[in-house]
């Protein structure tokens, strides 16, 4: 079946169209992509991952057409309005 993997930084957009086996799940889906071995420092013990922009398992089972994304830690906080 037909899915893709898609990660972005502030260093690197990657995005992988690809075709797995039925039965692959997030975590085979992200290392079939070859993107822990060109992005370093990806945790996917701590970072979250998910399937079009929903936060899923790494053992998620993978529909035709879905995309797995990792996603980054938040960095900023947000502003607060009350303070204006």
């Amino acid at each position: 079946m037909r899915i893709s993997v898609a990660y972005v930084d502030p260093t690197i957009s990657f995005w992988q169209s690809m075709e797995v086996d039925e039965g692959c799940n997030l975590l085979c889906a992200i290392n079939q992509s070859g993107l822990l071995q060109k992005v370093q420092g990806i945790d996917l013990e701590n970072q979250k991952v998910g399937i079009f922009g929903k936060v899923a398992k790494l053992d998620a089972l993978l529909k035709e057409g879905d995309r797995v994304e990792i996603y980054r830690p938040i960095t900023a906080q947000p502003e607060d309005d009350d303070e204006e």
